[in-house]
Order: structure tokens, then sequence, then C-alpha cells
């Protein structure tokens, strides 16, 4: 299938020489580098994602919103996920060198867009697949990216499915935007790693990490996890990342019910002395977990952009088919009258203008090698706050119609808030990265224009974190092995 064919990640685009004759016949020509034309394989690519979202999945998304059991929710993907893994789609970004589709970045954006017109949870649990693995890719060792990357795309049961476990609970203390704070005996993030001979031993707790459950929440057949392996340095040298195989001793998983992503399975993880093989740590995140959860957002956010204007476009299609044939009691239909024309052409342009963000995004990862953690910040910040906006629009062309749930307004409306808010909500986490950077000596502000690698470093982490306490301060001891978590 067009999933599993190899698509180069650094595909330019196509240039074009533009002509212009002067005075006595005189001409000169420059090259155009920038082509919003999609290529013939592109445009495939669209389709059959299209086709795939519109058969499998549209049948599915009202029970699937109305289910209250987040777990059964989930688990009625399942058809549409093993359809998915026989596309080609749920591993559609893994490089074809370790058996996934190779697609580009761009080419990614382009069918999650598709996908996330008609179910954005979906689209985030193929997105997690990308989370879970792409930093093996990245950091592992040549037998870790066969024995991880390998083992889940050489997979046929069709339900193979990969965790990424970052967040940690609310609380005092607790969360995970102060992850990166240069504290003694660390902030923000509490789950601990200690090695004991060949094995780490894990204790604590992490909250809202998606796909971890897996089917029946006795865990995905792989999850990373980013523990603290070092409970005496704070967040920018102390974590680290992790590979947990299912059916580990000693974790277990509780489902978390959502108002927005229904078949998207977020989960509680509880770790009790769980033990893993030292091997398998990612190599090349030892003290380097906190660039890990930088740079996966980075990937992440020009997908969660396009899920934003998927969404977007969801309201806008179907606030200008109501415009075109109700007339509220008036002559002719509502689409004639200056305000819904107005506010519809408005949501119109913004749609289009966060579209070619996310392509650019999802470019410049394509040509500064999977690094974009500031560009990737502000494409999801910009892309979902202003496509919330775009979705109540509509809600006020169609008016108190749009809250009767026969229309799905009120779905899209949930999913529009939920955006701004996961995959590093837009304050606690998105702006930072990019004030960090920002702020840095060494950042030039054209850089994005003029398409130059902007790297990110350990010293642009921190920035507007609450230090943690002085060496000769009382800390809050390391979390013993957890508690089993009662849910009501």
């Amino acid at each position: 299938m067009w999933f599993s064919e190899r698509l180069s990640p650094s595909r330019r685009a196509r240039r074009i020489k533009i002509f212009i004759r002067g005075g006595a016949g005189s001409s000169w020509c420059y090259e155009m580098a920038i082509d919003f034309t999609l290529t013939e394989k592109q445009r495939e690519i669209q389709l059959s994602a299209r086709a795939f979202a519109e058969q499998h999945l549209a049948p599915l998304t009202d029970r699937i919103d109305a289910e209250p059991d987040p777990l059964k929710g989930f688990q009625l993907t399942k058809d549409a996920y093993r359809e998915a893994c026989r596309q080609g789609i749920a591993f559609s970004m893994l490089p074809t060198e370790y058996g996934g589709g190779g697609l580009s970045n761009v080419d990614f954006v382009l069918a999650a867009e598709e996908i996330q017109a008609v179910d954005p949870g979906f689209g985030t649990t193929v997105l997690v697949n990308g989370l879970g693995l792409l930093p093996v890719w990245y950091y592992g060792t040549e037998e870790q990216k066969k024995r991880f990357i390998g083992t889940a795309t050489a997979d046929t049961s069709g339900e193979f499915i990969v965790g990424y476990a970052a967040s940690e609970p609310p609380g005092t203390p607790g969360g995970t935007a102060n992850f990166d704070a240069p504290a003694i005996n660390g902030a923000g993030m509490r789950v601990t790693a200690r090695l004991d001979g060949e094995e780490y031993v894990i204790n604590g707790r992490k909250y809202w990490p998606c796909n971890v459950g897996g089917w029946d929440n006795q865990g995905a057949n792989l999850n990373l996890v980013i523990v603290r392996t070092d409970t005496g340095i704070g967040g920018t040298a102390g974590l680290s990342a992790i590979m947990i195989e299912r059916g580990t001793p000693g974790i277990t998983y509780q489902s978390i019910s959502t108002s927005a992503q229904r078949s998207a399975p977020n989960c509680e993880i509880v770790f009790d002395n769980a033990r893993v093989p030292a091997s398998n740590l990612i190599e090349g995140t030892r003290g380097n977990g906190d660039l890990v959860i930088n740079r996966n957002f980075a990937w992440s956010g020009p997908v969660a952009g396009i899920g934003a204007v998927a969404v977007a476009r969801t309201a806008y299609e179907e606030a200008l088919r109501w415009a075109k044939t109700y007339t509220a009691g008036g002559p002719s239909p509502i689409i004639n009258y200056q305000y819904p024309g107005y506010v519809l052409g408005d949501v119109a342009a913004k749609i289009e203008a966060a579209r070619y963000f996310c392509w650019k995004a999802a470019h410049y990862l394509d040509q500064h090698g999977y690094h974009g953690e500031m560009l990737g910040a502000m494409c999801k910040v910009h892309c979902t706050e202003m496509m919330l906006d775009c979705v109540y629009k509509c809600m006020q062309v169609v008016g108190v119609n749009s809250v009767d749930r026969k229309n799905r307004f009120d779905r899209l409306l949930r999913e529009s808030a939920l955006l701004p808010l996961y995959d590093a909500g837009n304050f606690g986490m998105q702006r930072r990265r990019v004030h960090g950077v920002m702020v840095d000596e060494t950042f030039d502000p054209r850089a994005f224009m003029d398409d130059q690698p902007v790297d990110f470093t350990k010293g642009m982490e921190g920035i507007d974190t609450i230090p943690g306490p002085k060496t000769d301060e009382p800390t809050i001891p390391a979390p013993q092995a957890a508690e089993p978590v009662v849910h009501r």
C-alpha cells in the first residue's frame, strides 16, 4: 500500500523556472522554490487517507463519543486499527530501513489532516506510535532499533500498539511542565528508575499518557517511559527514556475518562518496583530525557496543528452547508447576508493559513533532521488557538441549533478546546520552549524565514520554571513503591 512505500524524508519542493521578457526581446529567469501543488504521490496519500477515514472511522465516531466506558470506546476502534496496520498507516512515520512506511513529515501531515477531520482521537493513537518509537530511531543503538522498531513493524496481528509516557499526576508536588528545571532532587518528573545489577527498578505514577494500557489495560506492546535515573540532579541531566514491554510485572493501568478524543486511550500508570532490563534504556537518552521530550513535541507540533485545522475544516464545511440551506424564516438562505458570509470567509482564510503553517513546520523538520523545537511549538500554539476561535465562529453562524447534539458541533467544540491543552500544553510547555530559544544569544530571528537550522540545547531549558530547593534546604523525598490507586 502507499503508506508503506519509500518516500524521501528530505524531498525538496519542485523548482519552477519563471521567464520574464523585457524590452528589446531581453529576458531573464529565476527559480521559485515554493510550490503548494501536491505531487501525484502526495495526492494519492491524501485521497487514500480520506477514504480510510470515511470508510472505517466515520461509522464509529458517534458510538465512541457516546460510550461512557473509555476502554470500551477505544476498543471499538480495533477493526479500524487493524485496517490501519494493513494499509501501513499505523507505522507510516517510521523509516523503511526498519520496516516502517518512510513517509516524510509533510506527507504524514497530509494524511493526518484527513484522518483527524473525521476522528482526531484515532489520529492521536497513530501519532503516539511515532512518539514511542521515533526516539529509538534518534537515540537508540542499532540493536535497539532492530529490536523495538523492527518488532513493531514486523507484527502481523494488526494490534501492535506503542505508548509514550511523560506526563505525571497533578497536585502538590506534581505535574510535568517543570520537568526540565535545574533543581536538586529533581522537579516535576518524579517516576524513578534505580539501577540494581542488570535491571532498573521503577517506581512512581504517570498520568495522561496515551496508548500505554494497550487494548485491555494490561499494557501496550511497548511503552517508552521518561524516568528519573538520577535523583540527585535536576531535569536537564537526571532524566532518561526506557522501553517497557508488555507483561512486565509491577505495573497497573487505569483508564481516564476524557471529554474529547474519546477514541484515544489515556491512562494512569502505577509502577510498583517494576523491574526492566537495563538494556532497555535507550542509550542516547541517558541523562537526555529532557531533550527527548522537547524533540518529540517538536515533531508532533505540526501534527497537532493540522488536527486543529481538520476539526475547524469540518466545522466550517458543516456551517457553510447549513448557511446555504437555512433561511431562519427569511426570504433566502442566510449565506446571502453579510454576517454569515463575512464570518465564514474569515474562517476559511484562517484555515488556509494554518494549514500552510503546518506544511512549513513539517517541511522544516524534514530539512533539519527532525529538529524543530521552536518552530514546532510555534505551529502548535498558533494553529490550535486560532482554530478554537474558528469552530466557535461557525457555531455562531449556525446559532442555537449548533447546541443540538444531532448537529455534532458540541463534539467539534470539545475537540477544538482540547487541542491547545494536550500534546504539551500551550502555556505549560510550548510557549516556554519558544521563549527559551528566543532569549538565547545565538538565536537568529530570521532563521525560519531563511530555512536555517535552530539548534536546541540544554541551556535553553529551565526558563520560566520554578527552581527547586538548594542543597542546604530540605527536599521532598524520592517516591517509594506506589500504593495501588483506588478509582471509584
